[in-house]
């Protein structure tokens, strides 16, 4: 079941409910962050060790229905960044998180590269970067427990037991 993610250490920044994103276009008719109730919790686990270390998580992007797939793969057709809507894909399921670490006063650490950057310097194996990009993105990789990195994007994780979900075409106005 979809939940909204509600915690005082989880800041939303749907990307995709703005024209901030690379389509340009508003894809989502609300800003409101839904996973999967199991992945939820674990990202709520997330969160408190994110407080920890003294810093919160921001989130860009978590369901995504398959509508909303298909307009981001009619875009840009290429699976090294928007999964084929025909395999469903782990947003589609709520089951993946697109996210970075930001400070007390709610500024972003300085990571590799902005988000839905598709270049090689988003890729997880990349080093030709400034030494605190590196620190940073290990440290949010670090703190993702119970999430798998996607290899090709930084700031994407999907949840380790995703495929015990199915995707979803629900829109997210229709999710309240």
């Amino acid at each position: 079941m979809l939940v909204l993610v509600q915690s005082p250490y989880i800041v939303w920044d749907l990307k995709y409910a703005s024209e901030d994103n690379f389509t340009g276009k508003v894809l989502y008719n609300k800003a409101s962050c839904y996973l999967e109730e199991e992945v939820a919790e674990c990202l709520y686990k997330v969160a408190e060790r994110a407080r920890e270390l003294g810093f919160k998580l921001k989130v860009w992007d978590a369901y995504r229905p398959l509508s909303v797939q298909w307009a981001l793969w009619n875009h840009t057709p290429d699976e090294r960044f928007v999964a084929h809507p025909k395999k469903g894909g782990k947003h589609t399921r709520g089951t993946a998180v697109d996210l970075t670490l930001i400070d007390s006063d709610g500024k972003e650490l300085l990571m590799p590269t902005p988000f839905d950057d598709f270049t090689e310097k988003a890729f997880r194996s990349c080093q030709d970067l400034p030494g605190e990009a590196i620190k940073n993105r290990e440290l949010l990789a670090d703190v993702m427990e119970g999430f798998i990195g996607l290899p090709n994007e930084w700031w994407h994780f999907d949840y380790h037991k995703w495929e015990a979900f199915k995707p979803q075409d629900i829109a997210i106005e229709d999710l309240e």
